[in-house]
């Protein structure tokens, strides 16, 4: 068994303001996606200037924020939340949805695509490689606040995590997620979106194996409390929401390959 190592929640405090790493993580997906963006953006238009750039990352990082706090509260414990609205606004605590993000995103794109002239594939396509770079930076941020724990286990990399009531030795499922969704699925975009492929391609690409990967470790990872499993005792909520990712990233890839031409190259 390996020691949870003690990381205090709170990165920094001046008096009454405190910044936590949760809170840091996600600037660090968003300024990690505009750096990697912004080396791409020639490739993928060079009439685009740095501007428009950080304009689309703005909006987009306001569709991941609002988009994976509405569908926490949605999809995983609107109970709680009608109750005491005001827990809403606790980002710091935890408590997004990559689902509810995901979709954030895709209106994001969506509205800004129509005022900047380029399709929401074409938007989305450029996007996706930069995506793993947040959810990896947000799992390590799980794993800093020590939620999202995985099942008992005698593993030798198990932990026993402070929060865990019952202190018992656990997958650190949270570094599974950052292994997977985070440096693994970078590599796979990142890779695949070298060389020229045709529209959708590298969206469905993303769908296809952020679902497999999600699904596959909601295994090893207890599910939310408030819900517990859905059927069969393994079925979570967020192995329901990836099943039409899957699904989608697979049309997409066929769609992509059957009807459009190879697109311009977008990386570097």
């Amino acid at each position: 068994m390996l020691p949870y190592p003690q990381i205090d929640p709170v990165a920094l405090a001046i008096g009454p303001l405190k910044i936590h790493w949760y809170g840091l993580m996600y600037l660090i997906g968003i300024g990690g996606a505009w750096w990697l963006a912004s080396r791409r953006l020639n490739r993928f238009d060079p009439t685009w200037t740095k501007e428009k750039l950080s304009d689309m990352v703005f909006w987009m990082s306001m569709g991941v924020i609002v988009g994976g706090r509405l569908g926490y509260v949605l999809f995983y414990d609107l109970n709680a939340y009608l109750a005491n609205p005001t827990l809403i606004f606790e980002v710091w605590k935890g408590g997004m949805s990559f689902h509810g993000g995901f979709i954030g995103v895709m209106l994001a794109a969506l509205w800004f695509g129509k005022k900047n002239d380029k399709s929401f594939f074409q938007l989305m396509d450029f996007v996706a490689p930069m995506v793993p770079i947040g959810l990896g930076a947000g799992r390590i941020g799980n794993f800093i606040n020590a939620e999202l724990w995985g099942k008992a286990t005698d593993v030798p990399w198990a932990m026993v995590f402070p929060t865990d009531p019952a202190q018992l030795a656990r997958h650190p499922s949270q570094l599974y997620q950052f292994a997977l969704e985070g440096v693994a699925l970078f590599a796979i975009l990142w890779l695949f979106s070298r060389k020229p492929r045709p529209t959708m391609a590298v969206s469905g690409m993303f769908a296809l194996f952020y679902g497999i990967f999600r699904f596959i470790v909601e295994f090893v990872r207890v599910p939310d409390a408030q819900l517990g499993y859905l059927a069969w005792n393994w079925l979570t909520m967020g192995q329901v929401l990836c099943v039409p990712m899957i699904v989608g990233g697979l049309f997409l890839i066929w769609l992509a390959y059957r009807r459009a031409p190879a697109a311009p190259a977008a990386a570097v």
